[in-house]
């Protein structure tokens, strides 16, 4: 278990954030109706769903695109129709779901135990393993800094509540160092490659395609990833409001089968997927294939050893004054959509 050494005030200051945060959700979700999620006239009075009646509000995030994803491998002629909303990363998105901004997104393995912290109401419904190679610290190129325990002092930027933070906190400890033995920087990845490019932070933590960006067009090197160390594990996380409507529920079924059967499609077609990739980004074509190879997705059901890993991270968060309290993950998880997300379904 990695070390308590945060001081009481950086607790006090996460458990005043993480208040304002569901604040902010519970005001969104009054203003919004409540439960509602704009399909209810879906059914009819057969109680049959017309899925042409449906809109599904996907939360995307540039950097990893639904969109394009679905586009690529052929999948994205739906009956119902897609609304999408672009994050920065899987923070804002949490932070959507929670609102009832969004119906679904896509994010890694620590947005949702932050979220579940600060007492969101949604579910991780699917997930899948990118493993842990594209999460890395990287530093700038002719850097001094040869391994994590050379970063005692140093400025790092990271999106506190990402993925990256997670693998930054463990890096950190594999090192025999502690959070408060760095200088944090909460950078999202666009002020971040700023930072880095013009070298106002010593290292930056950060996951794919990001860190084959800087790479490959700053020149940065990667000094440790998280190959073995993290979970790798990415999560479709749905609204409770979509999963209490039936309408709403009936093309998030249809919507996890496609993008579970386009990631095993990006696995086996890297190169076709990372051209589509970077005309969507609008990264170069060098790039999203460094970061195809790096992200060999594998779909996984949703089982004992998922949530059992999930816990472990979020009492990492908890012992190091990151989360004000413990929480239990384990509510927040659903099998519901197994079947739609595993097995035959997807081949």
């Amino acid at each position: 278990m990695i070390r308590t050494t945060t001081p009481t005030t950086r607790r006090r200051g996460f458990r005043a954030a993480l208040g304002a945060t569901l604040a902010a959700g519970l005001l969104a979700l009054s203003a919004c109706g409540g439960s509602a999620t704009g399909n209810e006239g879906a059914i009819g009075d057969d109680g049959e769903v017309d899925l042409s009646r449906v809109t599904l509000v996907v939360g995307d995030q540039k950097g990893t695109s639904a969109k394009a994803l679905l586009g690529a491998a052929g999948l994205d002629d739906t009956e119902y129709t897609i609304e999408w909303k672009e994050f920065t990363s899987g923070p804002p998105i949490l932070e959507a779901l929670n609102s009832d901004a969004i119906h679904v997104g896509m994010v890694g393995n620590t947005p949702p135990i932050f979220a579940a912290a600060a007492g969101g109401t949604f579910k991780m419904v699917a997930t899948a393993s990118y493993t842990g190679k594209g999460d890395t610290i990287l530093v700038p190129r002719g850097s001094k800094v040869q391994s994590v325990a050379d970063l005692e002092g140093k400025k790092v930027a990271v999106a506190e509540g990402s993925s990256a933070n997670y693998n930054l906190l463990a890096q950190l400890e594999e090192a025999g160092l502690t959070y408060d033995d760095i200088e944090v920087q909460n950078l999202q990845p666009a002020d971040a490659l700023a930072a880095f490019a013009n070298g106002h932070v010593d290292a930056w933590a950060v996951w794919d395609p990001y860190t084959s960006q800087a790479v490959v067009d700053e020149g940065a090197r990667v000094l440790v990833d998280g190959d073995g160390l993290v979970n790798g594990l990415n999560f479709q996380v749905a609204s409770q409001a979509a999963l209490d409507d039936e309408a709403t529920t009936a093309a998030l079924e249809d919507y996890l089968t496609r993008i579970t059967k386009a990631q095993i499609w990006s696995a086996e077609h890297r190169e076709d997927w990372a051209k589509v990739w970077a005309e969507q980004t609008g990264l170069s074509e060098e790039v999203t294939l460094a970061a195809a190879a790096n992200r060999p997705v594998t779909p996984r059901p949703i089982d004992d050893e998922v949530i059992a890993s999930e816990q472990e991270m979020a009492d990492a968060f908890t012992a190091n004054g990151l989360i004000p309290e413990e929480v239990d993950v384990t509510g927040f998880f659903s099998d519901q959509f197994a079947d739609a997300t595993t097995g035959d379904a997807v081949r």
